[in-house]
């Protein structure tokens, strides 16, 4: 991602080419809400300019200085953006301090995406001139349309092997669709079906009812049919090593809420709690692991974890003083061995299943799920989690409570 060199953001701002550039004073009362909705409307790149829009922060509307404060903490909220789940899939932007006709402001420039639609809080907005419009469904049509198969990444790719009939479409009308969708907009449009599926990229297209990676894992009624490493595979080991006795066994399959709820009431069962009743008036309970933090770290191996040529599963194996969390995949992107983990490198191999497990309630913020897990078994007195990251497999280990 390149931003304009500061001649070609000089050149914007004073053309007031106003269907590629929107200033803000600041960024209080109702302007991150309006801030949002430009991010969105210059993501999904309707007049198909096929170059970055921007969000100038500091200027006035006629383009003169409104003296803001530019600090640190007004940067960090701007970054906030692509991060908070209100944006989906993820907007591609940079966030910078610069110096534009002679004002101190900060600059969001923000990149089309390659997956369009992209919605915020449930809505599809779009640059219509100068202004900001919520998409009509001619529109959405022309945004799904611009969508190539060769950009999409492969959990928004056509599964050639699934047909319509193999999706639950009832649970998609009335589970998946009412959360990704603001109310009123689906009240107010009269899309069929396969719009909508297409739409939410659970099919190719509403001309191609061919299901998706993503239309399976989210509502197929037999994902496994279809991918078959899409599961957990359990392990309760009554010792230390591998070669010691199993005293439960499960192979958790399903929809990805499915199986991240089937496997959250697993690991609940097994997570023992200690009671303390010497140390205080008052009885103290401990749990081995804090919840939060395997909630965590499974969702994540989920969420990351390579669907594309691999049948092997995710693997959780619980053993008297450890937890092993297994992941078929290595990083991706800008995540590399070396910076794995550390919270500002980010990247999603899976960005639609992201956007739906953030619909779905699985995730509140993206990016965040480590520093989560770590701070949680801090607080509970564990240790640290150890990453095993390789270039086909990340296992991290979590450490009982001693």
């Amino acid at each position: 991602m390149i931003s304009y060199t500061d001649d070609e953001l000089e050149a914007l701002c004073r053309t007031h080419e106003r269907d590629a550039v929107e200033f803000k004073e600041s960024f209080r009362g109702d302007s991150p809400e309006k801030v949002r909705e430009a991010v969105c409307a210059f993501a999904n790149d309707l007049p198909g300019r096929g170059r970055a829009g921007i969000v100038v922060i500091g200027l006035r509307d006629d383009g003169t200085s409104a003296d803001l404060a530019i600090t640190d903490e007004l940067e960090r909220q701007l970054s906030d953006i692509r991060t908070d789940g209100n944006i989906l899939p993820l907007p591609s932007l940079l966030v910078e301090r610069r110096r534009v006709r002679g004002a101190d402001v900060v600059v969001l420039t923000v990149f089309p995406a390659v997956s369009p639609p992209v919605r915020y809080k449930g809505r599809v907005w779009v640059r219509v001139g100068p202004r900001r419009a919520i998409a009509s469904a001619q529109d959405e049509r022309i945004l799904n349309e611009r969508r190539r198969y060769r950009d999409r990444p492969f959990d928004a790719q056509p599964l050639p092997s699934a047909a319509l009939s193999d999706l639950d479409v009832e649970g998609f009308r009335r589970v998946y669709l009412p959360a990704a969708v603001a109310s009123d907009v689906l009240e107010a449009n009269d899309r069929t079906l396969e719009q909508r599926l297409a739409a939410m990229k659970m099919i190719a297209a509403e001309n191609d009812p061919t299901p998706t990676v993503l239309g399976v894992l989210v509502c197929g009624r037999d994902p496994l049919a279809h991918l078959p490493g899409a599961y957990i595979q359990f392990l309760r080991i009554a010792g230390s090593e591998l070669g010691d006795p199993i005293v439960d066994e499960q192979r958790i399959g399903g929809t990805v809420a499915e199986l991240l709820r089937r496997v959250e009431d697993k690991l609940i069962a097994h997570n023992r709690v200690a009671v303390d009743y010497t140390s205080g008036p008052l009885e103290k309970r401990h749990s081995l692991y804090p919840m939060v933090a395997l909630q965590q770290l499974t969702r994540n191996a989920v969420l990351h974890r390579s669907y594309e040529g691999t049948n092997a599963p995710v693997r959780i194996y619980w053993f008297d003083d450890r937890i092993e969390i297994g992941s078929p995949g290595g990083p991706f992107g800008a995540v590399t061995v070396e910076n794995f983990g550390q919270p500002q490198f980010a990247d999603y191999r899976n960005p639609n299943l992201a956007e739906a497990l953030r619909v779905l309630g699985f995730i509140q913020k993206f990016g965040s799920g480590i520093a989560i897990a770590r701070r949680a078994l801090r607080e509970n007195g564990n240790h640290e989690p150890e990453f095993q990251v390789g270039p086909a497999n990340v296992q991290v280990i979590v450490r009982a409570k001693s």
